[in-house]
């Protein structure tokens, strides 16, 4: 389902829930001179078309006690087991994002950790284990850019409407 079709007032209440998730529906539909109950359904759409993937609070991992952000690039032993060690990661807290990629490696994980020693037993005690030829790590100081994607017309070259 790549490429929604979405019309401007989709793409209105998209750019105001971006930048306010808690903003109340009457004002988005104040702000979009339609009302509430549209809001509603529309919000409704673009839950039901994929678009919105539901809601969250977005905790500070930092005031949370996990200083350390990491990068981590895996290349497993047995790439046949891709299904089975995602499986096995999806057991492990610290580990918050897994990606296939092309490149380097099989898999690629964001993960966060109380320091670096911890860093170091999760990757030693529960990385290692799942079959690993060999992993790479980096970590992450700050995040210099941390944001929504923008809502654009894919149509108009990237171009925000």
């Amino acid at each position: 389902m790549a490429n929604q079709k979405l019309d401007q007032l989709d793409k209105q209440i998209l750019r105001l829930i971006a930048d306010d998730a808690r903003i109340p529906f009457l004002e988005v539909a104040r702000l979009c001179n339609v009302s509430g109950a549209a809001i509603h359904q529309r919000i409704q759409k673009l839950t039901n078309m994929g678009v919105l993937k539901g809601s969250q609070f977005i905790m500070d991992p930092e005031k949370l006690g996990y200083e350390t952000c990491a990068y981590i690039g895996l290349n497993l032993k047995n790439p046949e087991s891709f299904d089975e060690v995602v499986e096995q990661l999806k057991a492990i807290p610290e580990v918050v994002e897994c990606h296939y990629t092309t490149g380097n490696y099989d898999l690629f994980l964001k993960l966060y950790a109380a320091n670096n020693h911890h860093l170091l037993d999760i990757i030693h005690d529960k990385l290692q284990p799942l079959g690993l030829a060999r992993s790479e790590s980096i970590i992450s100081f700050h995040a210099a850019i941390d944001r929504q994607l923008p809502i654009v017309s894919l149509a108009l070259g990237n171009e925000e409407e």
